[in-house]
């Protein structure tokens, strides 16, 4: 069994950045894929950034050029890394891991506020 725990949520003022981390706790199949989606209250989910196996990497349009996805094997981790943070960008994120089994993970959820 996989678990995901989130961290480096917080409150940021627009313009600022912030790096969110993913440990993940079990095996990672590395014909998986990792990604980071966001949730703000009363809208779906969505899917932010996502790398899968073989290293392609997407980016929903709202955070291409601000964001970086990447992964530390070693480590069982993954981070997002986002800079000139918007308003818009305030959100609950997840963390998640779709195994080639076709089974997702999520983390708890970390939130992001971008305020001045």
């Amino acid at each position: 069994q996989v678990q995901l725990v989130e961290s480096g949520g917080g409150s940021v003022q627009p313009g600022g950045s912030l790096r969110l981390s993913c440990t993940a706790s079990g095996t990672i199949n590395k014909w998986g894929a990792v990604g980071w989606y966001r949730q703000v209250p009363g809208k779906q989910r969505v899917q932010i950034a996502r790398l899968n196996s073989g290293n392609y990497i997407n980016y929903a349009d709202s955070v291409k050029g601000r964001a970086t996805i990447s992964k530390d094997n070693a480590m069982n981790s993954w981070y997002l890394e986002m800079r000139d943070l918007k308003a818009e960008d305030t959100a609950v994120y997840y963390c998640n891991y779709w195994s080639p089994s076709g089974v997702d993970y999520w983390g708890q959820g970390t939130q992001v506020t971008v305020s001045s």
